[in-house]
Formats: structure tokens, sequence, C-alpha cells
């Protein structure tokens, strides 16, 4: 578990308006990118200090396609990476998509 229960509850009522797909509940890690993606600067801080940035830098490498957009990557790459010293790609995930495939 990514931070406590409260805290994943919390932002999963703030940042999510919508049911889950299917039947599985949303994993931790996609509540806490969603609130890095959303978040204001009040919850920027509580992620900061009740999650820590090494497990946000773990969310980020761990971040599928579309979970941050390439400002909100841009913002925690530059902060997480300064707080941290881990490496991080300069771009979000990107989904793929190749005609040939289809």
């Amino acid at each position: 578990m990514i931070g406590t229960p409260d805290l994943v509850a919390e932002f999963e009522k703030k940042y999510f308006w919508w049911e889950p797909i299917g039947s599985a509940p949303r994993s931790d890690e996609r509540i806490i990118a969603q609130a890095m993606d959303l978040g204001t600067f009040a919850d920027i801080r509580r992620l900061e200090v009740e999650i820590g940035p090494d497990k946000l830098v773990d969310v980020m490498l761990n971040a599928q396609p579309g979970w941050l957009s390439e400002r909100s990557w841009d913002f925690w790459r530059g902060r997480l990476s300064a707080a941290t010293g881990r490496k991080l790609a300069e771009e979000p995930p990107q989904r793929s998509l190749h005609a040939a495939e289809l």
C-alpha cells in the first residue's frame, strides 16, 4: 500500500468522479498518480510528507500512459529528481499504436 488508507480513499473520492472499469478496484498507484496530476499545492505537500519522495518516484516509474500529463510529469520529475537524486525519463509514458498490428 502506498500512503495511508485514509489518504488514498480521500484522494480517490476527490479526484475520480467516474466508476472504475470492470470489477477490480483502482490501485493505490493509480489514485496517487491522479492526485499528482490534478492535485492542489496543498495536496502536493501532503503527498510529499505522507508518502515521501522515493515512493512518489516509484509511482512515476510504474505509471501507465495517460496517468500523468506532460506538464505534471515535468513538474514532478524536477521536484523528485532534486529530492531523491533518482533519474526519471523526460517524458511521461506514451501510448503506442501501430496500424500494422491491427
